[in-house]
């Protein structure tokens, strides 16, 4: 599989979100007789659209707010929520950093230790809204907040790291054993980030209840770039979601696989959805909500590396509540707002009655998707054409 790029080297061609298109099917549905629902471990939630683990987007406040609605936003256990006994003034001097400031800032302000105590008191003031709580750490951390955040009644926990592996190898520090992890924990465990097959199915043996797909798509990631890692995210989920029916058929264990980032639209997420994720995560378009404690503007996770950061504050806006973001009216021409609506209009049209169906879509390579007719909305950049 693949072309020659060079002599005996081969590569295979990959697919984004712009590259392709749903065909539509034989049969149409009524789009308010859809399911949308997204099941994970024993508890399902009517909104399949997850909020990131990002400091721009997600605090106590956005969360309660989201799950309210019918979904979930990743509390990140080492952003500026755990860090900061008041993080307002801090998000407040994030947003009022000049470009050339921004990332110098974040950094430093990154470098205040995280307070154990925080942790504990962010998932109550969830759990007190009567609410799930998702939150999120880094491996050389789970253990800890694990515990921390399962004793003070989380309902979820993700390991996510920019790139993961089940053999990890270092010998600076102690590797997470994945398995043990997920064994001892009594909440379940999503895992991420990974892209290819073989190493969803070997994550998949560890346990865990979900696995969350891409590495570097995000609007304010630039590990791409940094790192030159990266695989497009309709190549990615294509190639885990035909691992987790194999692990399926080999186990009897259905693990939901969640497609992170590079969904700007409704579009883009119908596609993820087509693909065969289960769930998808986003962040720039909730940043972009008057819930969201960025001010608009997000950042990304991978920022506050030290020596390199592989994330850029950007500027996207607020356009809407959370709510018209999720279920409109949409106020905005560009497919960034009633991604619910949008995602069930799509069901009806491709005869999907719900998630495991969309799976089934016919997709098409089409590069000219995206310009086709489209010339009057790029010359007035409206539209599709911003």
């Amino acid at each position: 599989m693949g072309d020659f790029i060079g002599r005996g080297r081969k590569a295979r061609r990959c697919y984004g979100f712009d590259e392709v298109a749903l065909v539509p099917g034989m049969v149409t549905i009524n789009p308010n007789e859809v399911d949308t629902s997204f099941a994970l471990a024993d508890m399902t939630f009517k909104v399949p659209i997850i909020a990131a683990a990002m400091d721009g987007v997600v605090d106590v406040n956005f969360a309660v707010k989201m799950g309210q609605l019918g979904g979930l936003a990743v509390l990140n256990l080492e952003g500026v929520q755990t860090r900061y006994e008041n993080p307002g003034d801090v998000l407040d001097r994030i947003a009022k950093a000049t470009p050339q400031e921004a990332t110098q800032l974040v950094q430093s302000i990154y470098h205040e230790p995280v307070k154990e105590k925080l942790v504990s008191v962010r998932v109550q003031q969830i759990k007190e809204k009567k609410i799930p709580c998702i939150v999120s750490a880094i491996p050389q951390r789970a253990e800890r907040f694990g515990k921390l955040a399962q004793d003070a009644g989380a309902d979820i926990f993700i390991v996510q790291s920019t790139v993961t592996s089940v053999r990890h190898i270092s010998t600076e520090y102690k590797a997470l054993d994945l398995q043990k992890f997920c064994e001892k924990m009594k909440i379940p465990v999503i895992i991420g980030n990974c892209v290819t097959h073989d190493i969803a199915l070997e994550l998949f043996e560890t346990g865990c209840s979900g696995l969350l797909v891409g590495i570097g798509p995000g609007a304010a990631c630039t590990t791409r770039g940094v790192l030159g890692i990266g695989v497009p995210q309709v190549t990615a989920t294509c190639d885990i979601a035909e691992a987790r029916d194999f692990y399926l058929k080999k186990s009897g264990r259905y693990v939901p696989i969640i497609t992170d980032g590079g969904m700007r639209i409704g579009g883009d997420i119908c596609k993820a959805f087509a693909c065969g994720a289960d769930a998808v995560m986003v962040g720039s378009a909730f940043a972009r909500a008057q819930e969201a404690p960025g001010r608009g503007y997000h950042w990304g996770m991978a920022t506050p590396h030290a020596n390199l950061p592989r994330g850029t504050r950007i500027y996207v806006g607020t356009t809407g509540t959370l709510e018209e973001i999720l279920f409109g009216p949409a106020r905005l021409d560009d497919g960034s707002q009633n991604l619910v609506g949008a995602l069930q209009l799509s069901m009806g049209s491709v005869g999907a009655k719900n998630i495991k169906e969309m799976h089934l879509t016919e997709i098409i390579i089409a590069p000219s998707i995206q310009t086709e007719g489209k010339i009057f909305q790029q010359a007035q950049r409206v539209g599709m054409g911003k």
